[in-house]
């Protein structure tokens, strides 16, 4: 008789969460008329709005921590080797800075693609967990990169009043502070939250990654030495090497070469600095090697693949 019962109550679960991200859509389409991304009034909230499917090429950027709901539409993201479809009632939640590729597959004039992040505030979620969590965090066995999250209609109502905060005007922030700090307690609370809070807490090895993170995105240009980067967020060469891959789908020397990549194209695509220059600019000595890791990356090599994406800008 059990099986029944929880075959029942996870259709209920999945029918609210489908009727709560239809009307997340409607109002984010209510505050985004046209196409495009939009960071909104509220610190950390941003809508995305789409009215066509993109080119078959990925489009290549950094994810932030972040929860995400799309509302309507659908997109594949890729992170590492690991590709995940990412629409319908669906909820994405990344704890750390990564390297992404994205695509949207489902998008048209009269139904855009809608979606809505929220930035996970570091300091903010660090209070709540002692509240959270009163007898400490549950024992995790593995950690993933990303996290993805079926049929969680209360969380998905959470963004949706965060959004809804953006048409009083009157509050001054009040209303939408509140909204935001349920949104981080839902995230808190599912059954991905206990790796969200890893991610903020001090030694945990999801926060030694964590720092080690930022402080690549700071100095990709640099020779990488993982003993040293090991050394300086307190573990063994091994266990980071573990713990890098585990949390980023990625090895170190991975990560560096995505970061070094994407900012080589972004300063031939807006700095308009040639192949050579923003090789070097980003850390490479070899223009060959460049050359090959830049076609292996995006599929083409890099004086083809400026000039179709900025004959596709045009």
């Amino acid at each position: 008789m059990m099986e029944p019962i929880r075959s029942i109550v996870e259709e209920e679960r999945q029918s609210r969460a489908e009727l709560e991200t239809k009307l997340l859509a409607n109002k984010i389409a209510a505050h985004m008329p046209q196409d495009g991304t939009s960071e909104t009034s509220i610190p950390g909230l941003y809508l995305n709005r789409y009215s066509r499917e993109e080119p078959s090429d990925y489009l290549y950027t950094m994810y932030w921590p972040t929860v995400g709901i799309v509302a309507q539409g659908k997109k594949i993201i890729k992170i590492g080797e690991e590709e995940v479809e990412y629409g319908g009632a669906r909820v994405i939640v990344v704890p750390v800075a990564l390297p992404v590729r994205m695509q949207t597959i489902q998008a048209s004039t009269d139904e855009p693609f809608l979606s809505v992040g929220v930035y996970l505030e570091p300091q903010k979620i660090a209070t709540l967990i002692p509240r959270i969590f009163p007898d400490g965090l549950p024992k995790m066995t593995q950690h993933r990169n990303k996290y993805m999250l079926e049929s969680e209609p209360d969380l998905i109502a959470a963004v949706s009043r965060l959004v809804g905060t953006l048409s009083d005007t009157q509050d001054h922030g009040l209303l939408s502070s509140l909204a935001a700090e349920e949104v981080f307690i839902r995230v808190l609370r599912s059954p991905i939250g206990p790796y969200v809070a890893e991610a903020v807490l001090a030694e945990s090895s999801v926060q030694r990654v964590s720092k080690a993170i930022m402080w690549m995105q700071s100095h990709f240009a640099e020779p990488l030495k993982i003993s040293e980067l090991a050394t300086q967020v307190h573990l063994s060469e091994s266990s980071f090497r573990t713990y890098f891959k585990a949390v980023t789908s990625m090895s170190p020397l991975q990560y560096q070469k995505e970061l070094r990549l994407q900012e080589a194209r972004r300063l031939m695509l807006v700095g308009e600095h040639d192949a050579t220059t923003a090789s070097q600019l980003v850390g490479y000595i070899s223009d060959s090697q460049f050359s090959r890791d830049y076609r292996r990356f995006f599929g083409n090599p890099p004086s083809r693949d400026i000039a179709k994406w900025k004959q596709i800008e045009a």
